[in-house]
């Protein structure tokens, strides 16, 4: 095979299939915290009790079980605008008028309703997340998949705080009624990008029947070369990065003593701000290193940086360190998810790529949700300093399996 063309460091970001997909992150980003921190926000100022509260959290379940009716959306083509391209379309506006019909229940007097609309959201942009991410890996030519995905990322980032913390501070002046309102209208930027978007070429081995997209997505997995090390790998390389994200805000909060006021403002502004850099450059670097070295090389920070943490529980409170944790660590995260995305592209079958991403993306933060409670027990028995110094080691075994791994198929290095 032969090697891929060298190409300049920002030439990458220059392609259609790459800039639409700012408008797909924001799209796919914008009703997540409608269903949680949002809502939640709304039922406090609403005066709704801390059980109603509580039970309504279930709502975003549809998230962790999207991968259930993933084999629907790439067996069955809508007559309009292609397989990918008409289900995010139709998704698309069926959120916008989901959205502004939650705005108009009242949650004291229908929660009832107001719940049947949020697991609805919740199912619409889980599904949504599906097929974007199915059109992401179908159409992104293999040297595009790092930079699409830090665009992916960048709208995605932006329409959070559009929805989360631009709706808390219009919560202040306007009704909810109308801050939802407003959210639904911003769907259209989603559509703006679905209408740009180039539909990837159509699969010739699309499955024939619904049971046939429910298993052959998962056989065609499990007959890669050397799948027991890619599968070892998927799980294990963001397990230490998905516990650290359960319990950082304890740590800041009650290990090193910082107020939420302080942890929200770093978290915001410099966590966004490193997200956005890392996103770029690993889209960068991707392209011309290839996914094998930036795997390596990002993954090595993205441990690394929890050795930030480790002396921020040494230190104590200090307002420079946790600054400069927080941008590192935001940093190298996006490096390393630039570069996991990509190699997970790589693995999908453009016939079925909307259940194998779905199933590869699960299996990457399962060790996470099952063990979660050890980060915990860890901290309980040993302190903050070995928790932090647990969670860097943990992606030894991960970085190990990458020499092993099959390279996806233009990364011959």
């Amino acid at each position: 095979m032969s090697p891929p063309v060298r190409i300049g460091l920002l030439d990458v970001f220059r392609s259609r299939r790459v800039l639409v997909l700012a408008l797909l992150g924001f799209s796919s980003g914008l009703p997540l915290l409608l269903t949680a921190q949002t809502l939640t926000a709304w039922l406090t100022a609403a005066h709704v009790d801390l059980a109603t509260i509580g039970t309504l959290s279930l709502v975003g379940l549809p998230y962790t079980f999207k991968w259930a009716w993933a084999p629907l959306l790439d067996r069955y083509r809508l007559p309009l605008l292609g397989r990918r391209r008409g289900w995010i379309l139709v998704l698309q506006l069926a959120l916008a008028a989901a959205i502004a019909a939650m705005g108009t229940v009242e949650p004291r007097t229908e929660p009832a309703a107001l719940a049947v609309l949020a697991v609805l959201v919740a199912t619409l942009s889980a599904s949504q997340d599906v097929v974007i991410d199915a059109f992401n890996a179908d159409t992104l030519h293999p040297e595009e998949r790092a930079a699409g995905s830090a665009m992916y990322v960048l709208g995605y980032r932006t329409a959070m705080l559009v929805s989360g913390t631009l709706a808390l501070v219009l919560a202040d002046h306007l009704p909810w009624r109308t801050i939802y309102l407003i959210v639904a209208a911003l769907m259209g930027l989603g559509v703006v990008g679905t209408l740009l978007a180039i539909e990837p070429a159509e699969a010739a081995a699309r499955p024939a029947s619904l049971v046939e997209a429910a298993w052959r997505p998962l056989a065609a997995l499990l007959r890669r070369r050397r799948i027991a090390i890619v599968l070892g790998f998927v799980a294990l390389f963001r397990f230490g990065e998905l516990m650290v994200n359960q319990m950082v805000i304890p740590f800041l909060k009650d290990g090193a003593g910082f107020s939420f006021t302080e942890i929200a403002t770093l978290y915001k502004v410099l966590g966004f701000a490193g997200t956005v850099v890392g996103g770029l450059t690993a889209g960068a670097l991707v392209a011309r290193w290839g996914a094998r070295r930036c795997l390596i090389v990002f993954g090595v920070a993205q441990a690394s940086t929890n050795l930030c943490y480790l002396a921020l529980a040494v230190t104590g409170r200090s307002l420079p360190v946790l600054g400069a944790a927080v941008v590192i660590d935001n940093l190298a995260s996006a490096m390393g998810t630039g570069a996991f995305v990509a190699y997970l592209m790589s693995l999908c079958d453009r016939a079925f790529s909307a259940t194998q991403y779905a199933l590869l993306t699960s299996l990457s933060s399962l060790l996470a949700r099952v063990l979660g409670f050890a980060g915990a027990a860890l901290v309980a028995a040993a302190g903050w300093p070995a928790f932090w110094a647990a969670t860097a080691a943990v992606a030894v075994p991960a970085l190990a399996l990458v020499a092993w791994l099959p390279a996806p198929g233009y990364d011959a290095r």
